[in-house]
């Protein structure tokens, strides 16, 4: 089994920064793409940020410029680097990655249990 941990969330004002990181543990051979997602009250989930195994970024409009994602592939970890907060990225964030793992070696799609982003004065 492959599991995502998900840290880093909090209550943060508007203007500041949070750092969430993703653990993947269990067996895994690879990871390919990896993603950040959030939910925020009453809509669906929506996709933040990409990054594939070669290095491709993809970032939702509403948060270019202000939120870098990136990934350690020694330590299995991925992170979103948020900066300039806004009341609107309150959010429960999710992390998401295509994992191969080394029982099978077939891709799986894995997804954190979230973490919870509150952006309020």
């Amino acid at each position: 089994q492959v599991q995502l941990v998900e840290s880093g969330g909090g209550l943060v004002q508007p203007g500041g920064s949070l750092r969430l990181s993703c653990a993947a543990s269990g067996s895994i051979f690879s990871i390919n793409a990896v993603g950040w997602y959030r939910q925020a009250p009453g809509k669906e989930r929506e996709l933040v940020a990409s990054l594939s195994s070669g290095g491709s970024t993809n970032y939702a409009d509403s948060v270019k410029g202000r939120f870098t994602i990136s990934r350690d592939n020694a330590k299995n970890m991925a992170y979103l680097q948020m900066n300039s907060l806004k009341p609107e990225d309150t959010a429960v964030y999710y992390c998401n990655a295509a994992v191969v793992t080394s029982r099978s070696y077939r891709s799986l799609q894995v997804w954190g249990r979230g973490t919870l982003v509150t952006v309020s004065s």
